[in-house]
């Protein structure tokens, strides 16, 4: 049977018992902790309690990025050298893609880190004694034409999740696999997404409260988002929210057409999102709607594309919404990640998610309620509106009383006027590579691109232009300009840019801070920056000799600290943006896992 089309689980020979247990339909015997798993405690204790160890995909439930490590400082970086590296595979081609990259963020717990390369095979790694020892290689045996045909955005996986004694994991072809710890087999795994029609998985797991929770990506193909969320104990789904309303749900009234363009609208959300345990809420970002750029097709705002939603664990309701740019004609998604922060802003005491969007506006949210606190233009050229209303956020040439939204004339593509330019481009001020928070310094680092590009309208027509697999984007992107880069910094309590570091080319991989007072970054063509966190000043760099296309993350073993970073740029930029940014074209292909030391 085709593991994907019918068959929801596929179980490894030692986890026959557990497959005939789900396959009935009935409870498993709930799973006993044991000492080394990793629990809700160890989760939500883990920056303060587990320093040396990196448990989440954004380091902590919070999503900052910050890592209390401070061996590796101002006044020793420029020591940092290479401690060792680790060739991993995944390079193959598939679907439209000439080869995999790697985006992934490694897990180190206790010395073992977990690894993923861009096809979804999973590594455990001794990292023990300043090397890395392959201990054991999960091949999920990912369906490469099948889901490829269908990545819109390269052969990625961004990484894994530890949950009590498993490693869970996603494919693109669509699976949640839990794979035992110990042994690498896998143990069971569940068809979470239909790449039938479309649905990818690129994103690392949430856990939360014995739950894995999933994000889709597809929206450039018409699909109907959402986020989905697994229990861990019996493999069975608790919830899965859409992220596009349908009629009667709330939010539908904000697609306006009479022929059901809710149903191809997008709204993906393929970054791993956060989690506040105090407020017990998941905040997770959403994508474009489709088609991208032919925004007469849906009118309205087109909830909750371009949006922050919060929602309940236990039931996926969506508590609040903050939607920042409505009926985006631009491709201005808001998938990236929210970073949850605690600081005082004009003197009041704030709960705070944090987004760096597409559209060039970093945003502070009130993360109780959704209320706007303050917004900041991050990139240096911005043409698609004259701002943010001091108010409410939103664009200020946003008109509630127009249901296709033009925004600064002459930027976006539209049946009337085809062609558009404008600034940022349609890959964003700042793409999915995550942002990191450093709570001693107040400082917020972003990962820019700056760029502009002609967009094109394909004017889509209700029935016939959608089918399953096929673009469904209303036109493209075309003729970019040169594409360069910057760390931007935020002073969080201001909503002030505090400093730049100018890079020439975009960043791609996102960013780590450390109380060591050290800010870490990867650039395209293959360096890797060791910057001071409050003045940006390059304070060390080391040439990989291939593009960094991830972000770096830092752990402890036998009393050493060391910094990670996988090295092999894939993801959309060869394809879709390269004649922007001139010598990238001449990067090579890699999969390989860096790690350095003092």
């Amino acid at each position: 049977m085709n593991r994907l089309k019918g068959a929801a689980w596929r179980m490894a020979p030692a986890a026959m018992t557990l497959a005939v247990t789900l396959a009935l339909g009935t409870s498993l015997v709930p799973v006993q902790a044991l000492a080394g798993d990793v629990t809700q405690e160890r989760l939500l204790k883990a920056r303060d309690a587990e320093p040396q160890n990196w448990l989440h995909h954004h380091e902590s439930y919070n999503g900052q990025r910050f890592s209390k490590l401070d061996e590796i400082n101002l006044g020793n970086v420029k020591n940092m050298k290479v401690a060792w590296t680790f060739a991993l595979g995944g390079i193959e081609k598939g679907g439209i893609w000439p080869h995999g990259g790697l985006e992934g963020t490694p897990i180190v717990e206790d010395g073992m880190m977990y690894v993923t390369d861009g096809w979804g095979s999973v590594y455990k790694l001794d990292v023990h004694g300043g090397a890395g020892k392959l201990i054991w290689r999960m091949d999920p045996k990912t369906d490469k034409e099948w889901s490829g045909a269908v990545a819109c955005c390269g052969v990625n996986n961004r990484g894994v999740a530890l949950w009590k004694d498993k490693v869970i994991s996603h494919t693109l072809d669509g699976r949640l696999i839990a794979t035992n710890k110990e042994t690498g087999e896998i143990a069971w795994e569940r068809k979470v997404a239909d790449p039938g029609i479309a649905e990818t998985i690129t994103g690392a797991p949430l856990i939360v409260k014995d739950m894995a929770i999933t994000g889709v990506g597809g929206a450039e193909y018409g699909i109907r988002g959402w986020i989905a969320a697994t229990n861990l104990s019996d493999g069975k789904e608790v919830w899965r929210r859409h992220t596009i309303p349908a009629p009667g749900e709330p939010g539908h009234d904000t697609w306006k057409d009479d022929y059901e363009a809710w149903k191809t609208g997008g709204g993906s959300t393929w970054v791993t999102g956060t989690y506040d345990p105090q407020l017990d809420v998941i905040y997770w970002g959403v994508g474009n709607p489709g088609p991208d750029w032919d925004n007469q097709y849906r009118p309205g705002d087109n909830l909750y594309t371009n949006s922050a939603v919060a929602l309940d664990p236990a039931t996926g309701q969506i508590k609040w919404h903050y939607q920042y740019t409505p009926n985006d004609p631009y491709d201005y998604d808001a998938v990236a990640e929210h970073v949850l922060v605690d600081e005082t802003v004009r003197g009041k005491a704030r709960k705070l998610a944090l987004h760096a969007n597409r559209n060039g506006f970093g945003y502070a949210l009130d993360r109780e309620n959704g209320d706007f606190v303050w917004g900041t233009q991050f990139v240096d050229k911005l043409t698609w509106t004259p701002g943010l209303d001091e108010e409410t956020g939103r664009p200020v040439n946003y008109d509630p009383n127009t249901q296709v939204q033009l925004y600064a004339e002459g930027t976006a593509p539209s049946r009337d006027n085809p062609v558009g330019t404008s600034c940022p481009g349609n890959m964003g001020g700042k793409n999915w590579p995550p942002t990191a928070y450093n709570p001693q310094l107040k400082l917020w680092y972003i990962p820019v691109i700056e760029s502009c590009n002609q967009m094109v309208n394909e004017e889509m027509t209700p029935g016939d232009s959608y089918k399953p697999r096929e673009w469904f984007t209303g036109g493209g992107p075309r003729q970019h300009e040169q594409i360069t880069g910057s760390v931007t910094a935020i002073d969080v309590t201001t909503g002030k840019i505090a400093g730049k570091f100018k890079t020439h080319y975009p960043l791609l991989g996102g960013m780590l801070a450390t109380a060591g007072g050290v800010v870490f970054t990867g650039h395209p063509s293959g360096e890797i920056y060791g910057l001071d966190a409050k003045t940006l000043e390059p304070l060390w760099t080391f040439n990989t000799g291939s593009g960094v296309n991830a972000p770096p993350m830092t752990y402890s073993v036998d009393g050493k600290q060391y910094v990670a970073i996988l090295v092999g740029l894939g993801g959309a930029w060869p394809k879709w943006f390269v004649d922007g940014t001139k010598g990238l074209e001449k990067v090579q292909p890699s999969s390989m896992l860096y790690v350095f030391s003092l």
